[in-house]
């Protein structure tokens, strides 16, 4: 176990003294290392998809799409030489989407390892979702910080008409869908988790004062939301790190620490039987979290 996993632990225990979080026990396994910045994640059963981004904004570099199989941790490279791989997500028939930042794209590969453009002409894409019904939901910050501009949220279910959900957030950097059709959304610079609810359109502030939000996902069931915050990117808990990542049951807002001190937690995707990971970009490191008392696996 590594040094800021060790400090991780201790740092759980400190917090779970906060009112505003409520402990629960985790175990932690460092389940991929030696990542050449890992940045996007999702997960799939015993297949977790995840991005390399080492050179952001190159064409033709080491960026890559990767999968990991849990089950006898082999990592295979599933497409490579895009400029920005950023968040990745994978749909209900076993295709997989990524946005590509700096080309302004959104690409797509089904079960057969078929790669294709899904949408272009996108602005800066960043986050991604996608529904049970195959509707891709995804987010542009082409003005990161800027309120009032052109980065917001938006959908597609072909890749060429755009509905436009929301518009004028500084900095909507991941989104999340659930099984009722609401959309969450991180706002990094306002600290803040907006939801459009999915019966009346509204949208309205889920949680604020947030320290810089960053990924975002929800459970299968629709009942938890798992987010990082990310305020000191490569900076450990050892070393003063404040970034961690949170579950919030959204019935009860009930808000639990699941881990405390990992240096970039980036991305966090959680899986049918109810398993946290999360990319840590600086530590090249993929990080599992199975609830000791709950539906994780082995429970």
């Amino acid at each position: 176990m590594t040094r800021w996993i060790r400090f991780a632990l201790a740092a759980v225990c400190l917090l779970a003294s906060s009112s505003l979080l409520l402990a629960q026990e985790y175990k932690f396994k460092v389940v991929a290392s030696g990542l050449a910045k890992p940045t996007g994640i999702a997960v799939d059963d015993e297949i977790v998809y995840f991005t390399e981004l080492p050179n952001p904004g190159v064409g033709n570099s080491t960026n890559a799409v990767k999968k990991l199989n849990l089950e006898n941790q082999l990592i295979e490279s599933l497409h490579s030489g895009e400029p920005e791989p950023v968040n990745i997500v994978v749909g209900e028939d076993g295709s997989i989407y990524w946005v590509c930042k700096s080309a302004g794209v959104i690409l797509k590969q089904d079960k057969n390892g078929v790669t294709t453009v899904f949408s272009m002409g996108r602005n800066k894409p960043s986050g991604i979702a996608i529904s049970k019904k195959g509707v891709v939901y995804f987010t542009e910050v082409p003005t990161p910080g800027v309120g009032g501009g052109l980065n917001g949220v938006f959908a597609t279910a072909n890749g060429s008409s755009i509905q436009t959900i929301h518009l004028g957030e500084p900095e909507p950097v991941d989104v999340a869908v659930a099984p009722n059709g609401d959309v969450y959304w991180t706002c990094r610079s306002a600290g803040v988790i907006l939801v459009r609810s999915a019966e009346d359109g509204m949208i309205r502030v889920l949680l604020s004062s947030l320290n810089k939000p960053t990924g975002i996902a929800i459970d299968r069931q629709g009942r938890n939301l798992y987010y990082t915050e990310v305020p000191t990117p490569g900076v450990s808990g050892a070393n003063g790190g404040m970034n961690r990542v949170v579950k919030y049951e959204l019935e009860t807002s009930q808000m639990t620490l699941v881990h405390a001190g990992d240096p970039e937690p980036t991305d966090v995707a959680v899986a049918p039987n109810g398993n946290v990971y999360w990319t840590c970009t600086s530590a090249g490191v993929i990080v599992e979290a199975r609830p000791i008392h709950g539906r994780g696996k082995g429970n």
